[in-house]
Order: structure tokens, then sequence, then C-alpha cells
């Protein structure tokens, strides 16, 4: 059976043509490949994102079939001139590629294409897929079939959509046409698609590199352990925000300086980056411990350590919301009402196919007082959080607003480089800070071990088929892990007080 170069494929070759070229013949490496957590659930949005756009077309025919036998009832469909067609396919020599909307424009004899995204918007930056490229991509395959193709169309989540009790289609999505875009795009195009169809077949995997060594960490294939054995699992391309100065990645990276303790000392480096090396070299923490005094000093009791868990929903659950906007379904808040205390625990999970706003501000009501400081990681989420049920609830905006005006953030004191240690290699997430500061706590026997797993399984436990055992078992799991969360904030603090003397 013929392989054929399909959109996915072609545009993981376009970030990294060995990562593609290993996908399509080193079949020994699928493990490689498997989609992680988050990527099945950016996977389930995308289908459940193209379902409801999907609607926009009431009178479309899906070619659910795969194979020969969809491109076959593609040229059926076609040759009917069906008014709208959903998942057609062709192929163009190695090409395979399917559309998520055809069109048939009776008045110009010509065809509309429609590709879905499940994004809220079309703006890019370096980090979001190439949305042109992979429209262009489908482009050419059409054409190659002789297809006349008309307007051409993105359709995306409007962002400004605001749910009211029903869902409005025609609101809640914007067709975007890319047409001049995607032409002036396509002769480019088809020269990768070229190369694409040469170097995917190159029998030699010595012929083909892969360039990801000149990328930061986070912007890896996923195959780049196998392809450069040579750097280390903690490297040059951990540097802190080295994505940010490439020009600096090159140069160590030509000069085979991949280990943190071999970049020579009169290499420039931002502050930040020349700590994360000196105590990686050191192997020893610089600590500030005078400024950590005053930062832990100046907060007032009692101490509220805070941790919301979220659902960021493609497609609205509920009236109030717009796409991808969290809903706050969870929150863990350990209490301290004096240096001397013992925290208390407090703790909401909603646990029903309803809007959680009303019972987590409800909640908080009854465990935050108006004084004290409220202590979180990363201000910029929970500050977020308060601020979107403010304006959902305004009645309440009082309190939410007074929760924001004392929100601390703990993350603050690891940002400034008050405490800096070999072992966060560079970050200061709780999951790299909590291991270095409190060993004996980890998340590594929890069900749920970070915030992607904790979202999917609450939509699961709410939205999903579930038995009563599985959801029980749920909510525990959920519990364990949003509390661990907040007693891990309260651990951090202590050991901070304790070098401070405080």
């Amino acid at each position: 059976m013929m392989k054929f170069i399909t959109k996915t494929i072609y545009l993981q070759f376009i970030a990294c043509a060995k990562n593609a070229w290993l996908q399509m013949n080193k079949p020994e490496l699928k493990d490689m490949f498997a989609l992680s957590d988050f990527d099945r659930s950016l996977v389930a949005k995308g289908n459940l994102v193209e379902s409801w756009a999907q609607k926009l077309f009431p009178r479309g025919v899906l070619i659910s079939e795969f194979g020969e036998t969809a491109r076959a009832a593609t040229v059926e469909r076609l040759a009917k001139k069906e008014p709208v067609i959903f998942q057609a396919s062709f192929t163009s020599g190695r090409f395979l590629a399917r559309n998520d909307v055809l069109e048939y424009d009776s008045r110009n004899d010509v065809w509309n294409l429609y590709e879905i995204k499940g994004t809220n918007t079309l703006d890019e930056n370096e980090n979001s897929p190439d949305h042109i490229e992979d429209v262009a991509f489908q482009v050419a395959v059409l054409e190659d079939n002789g297809l006349k193709l008309g307007k051409i169309y993105i359709i995306h989540l409007n962002k400004e959509y605001v749910r009211e009790d029903d869902i409005s289609v025609d609101e809640l999505f914007i067709k975007e046409d890319v047409s001049r875009e995607v032409r002036e795009r396509l002769e480019a195009t088809r020269i990768k698609m070229g190369s694409a169809a040469e170097i995917l077949w190159e029998k030699d995997e010595k012929a083909v590199a892969c360039l990801c060594l000149y990328s930061a960490r986070s912007n890896h294939c996923s195959t780049f352990s196998y392809s450069h054995p040579e750097i280390p699992e903690y490297s040059v391309h951990d540097l802190s925000r080295i994505g940010a100065s490439k020009s600096k990645l090159t140069e160590l990276v030509d000069a085979k300086i991949y280990e943190l303790g071999e970049i020579p000392d009169s290499f420039k480096l931002t502050a930040v980056q020349r700590n994360q090396v000196f105590v990686h070299k050191t192997q020893k923490p610089l600590i500030d411990s005078s400024a950590i005094g005053k930062e832990i000093g100046s907060l007032s009791y009692p101490l509220y350590f805070l941790d919301y868990e979220t659902y960021p929903s493609a497609i609205p659950l509920f009236k109030g919301f717009r796409p991808y906007q969290q809903v706050p379904f969870q929150f863990s808040l350990h209490v301290l009402k004096d240096p001397q205390a013992e925290p208390e625990h407090f703790e909401y999970l909603h646990a029903e196919n309803t809007d959680p706003s009303e019972k987590i501000i409800a909640n908080l009501k009854k465990y935050i007082v108006p004084r004290g400081h409220v202590i979180v990681w990363n201000k910029r989420f929970e500050k977020g959080i308060n601020a979107q049920l403010a304006e959902r609830h305004p009645e309440a905006a009082s309190f939410l607003n007074d929760l924001n005006e004392r929100i601390y953030d703990l993350m603050e004191i690891f940002q400034k480089q008050l405490y800096v240690h070999p072992g966060f290699r560079g970050r200061v997430s709780i999951k790299k800070v909590l291991p270095v500061l409190v060993p004996s706590l980890s998340y590594q026997d929890l069900e749920i071990k970070e915030g992607g797993a904790a979202m999917e399984a609450w939509h699961d436990m709410v939205f999903g088929d579930k038995t009563r055992t599985e959801k029980q078992a749920a909510i525990r799991n959920l519990l364990k892990y949003c509390g661990l969360d907040t007693y891990a904030m309260y651990l951090i603090w202590r050991e901070l007080a304790k070098l401070a003397a405080y």
C-alpha cells in the first residue's frame, strides 16, 4: 500500500524534515510520536469545533470512508455537484489531502474551500500553526486534480462571542477570506512540497538533518533525542529564554558547546542566564536571605494559599462564557492564621454539569475574610479568573476585586532571582521548585499529576458517560491534586520563612 504525504506530515516536514522522515520511514520509533494527554485534548477540541462548524452548512454530506473508497466517493459527489461536501479526499502524486468543507458555487461553476480551525484568531506568532501554509497545501493538491476553486476561507471561533442560553452558530464562528494570502503563498508551497516529496523518500537517513539543534528545548521535535544523542538532557537549549536570542544558541551550537558547564565565563548572557549557569557550574544555590525576608515580612495574616483548577472549553459550556474562556470548577485553600499556627484546609469541587461560578464565589466568601494576603503561584492566572468571575457576577465584584488587590505571587521570589538553585534548571514552576525545597512532597504518587490532566478528568467526569464509582474516584483524585498544589505553596513559604529567619 502506497504511503502518502498527508497535510499533517507535510507540516511536520516544514517544522523538522528529519522528524517527518522518521515518522514515515522508522515504524519502530512509533512510541516517540504517541500523542500526549495535552495533544489528545487538542485533537478532541478540534473535532468538537469541526462538528459545530459543520452546522453552518446544513446541506452538507459527509464522506466517512477512508483510502481508495473515500477518493471514489469524492469523485462521485463532485460529479453530482453536491451543494456541500465534508471530508472530500484527493491525491496528487505522493500527496493526500482531506478537506473540511467544499461548497459548490453553481453561479460561477467553482468550488469554495473552507478550512475549520479550533483557534479563536488567525493572528500568528512563532509558536502558532501556519494556517495559510496548511490551506495552500490543500489548494495545490485540489488544483492538481483539475478542481476549479473559487474563494478560500478559514473558519475560526469568534473570540468576542458570548454564549446566551443557546449557542448561535452563526455568531460563534467567523469566516475569513484568505484567498489572496493563499494565492500569494502557493508557488512557494509547491516548491516546498517538491522538496518534501524528494526528501521523505530519501533512503539514506544520514542525508536528512534535524535542525532543531538550533531551537530552544520547547521547540524541539518529538525525535530530538534520537537524532541528537550527543545532547545532554539538560543543555544550553534549556537556558532561560534562549529562544528569544537565537544568535546566542547558534553560536554555542556551532562551537559544539552543549553542556552548561562548558559555556565560557566570557560568553555574553543575560543576568538570569548567568545565574543559571553559575549555580550549575558550582552546584551551589544563590540565596538572598535578606531580600526574601523583606518579601515574607511584608505579608499580613491570615495568609490564604489559593489555587484554581479550570477548563478552557473551545465551545462555551455555559451562558456568559466566550470560546476558550476558563471555567473555574475547583479551588483549594490553605489558611494560615499566624506564623506559629498549622494551616487549615478548605476546598470546593463542582461535580455537576452546570456553571460552577456562583458556588465557587459563595464558597470563597465562606472562608476568606477582608484582611490578609492571598498567596498564589502565577498571579496573572488567578487574578484573571477573579476578574472574569467579577465580570459575569457584578454583585460579587467588590469581593473579587478585593481578593485581587491582596494577591501576592510566591513565584516572584524565584523570578526575581532571590533564590536560584541548580535543581530548578532555569525554571520557576512549582513542580520545579517543590522537589528542591520540599523533597519529601511529590506529585508522582497521584493519579492526576498536572493541570492538563485535571481539567480533562473534570470534563470527562461531568460530561462523559461515567459510572457512579468512576465519578467518585475522579472526585477523590481531583481533590488530592488541587489540595497538594496549595499545601505545596504553604510548605515552600515555610522553607523561605526559615531561610529568612522570619
